[in-house]
């Protein structure tokens, strides 16, 4: 999650990363970051999957959408395809070497 935000920003784009390690309180001041727009983009690891629900998400990209496991079962990534479905305009990019299933 760091190095994708750090390549974000490196290409004009303000993003923060988030993940387990983030204690709640800082996730709280990340995403009312996101929200009140001091930040483009949250990169985060599982997080989309584990609850954290948020209308404002417009875009979600998965990554390593081919590896096998828990993580990335059918059921896993129809949840996190669910968090972009709340926002009007939501949108999914599934990015994967192979085919799998």
């Amino acid at each position: 999650a760091e190095r994708v935000s750090h390549f974000l920003n490196n290409r004009g784009v303000r993003a923060i990363w988030i993940h387990c390690d983030v204690k709640p309180i800082q996730r709280l001041r990340i995403l009312a970051a996101l929200r009140s727009g001091v930040f483009d983009v949250v990169v985060g690891v599982n997080l989309l999957r584990e609850g954290l629900d948020l209308p404002e998400v417009s875009f979600v990209a998965i990554l390593d959408a081919d590896k096998e496991g828990f993580l990335r079962s059918e059921s896993s990534l129809i949840q996190i395809i669910g968090r972009a479905a709340r926002h009007v305009n939501g949108t999914v990019v599934m990015y994967a070497d192979a085919h799998t299933g």
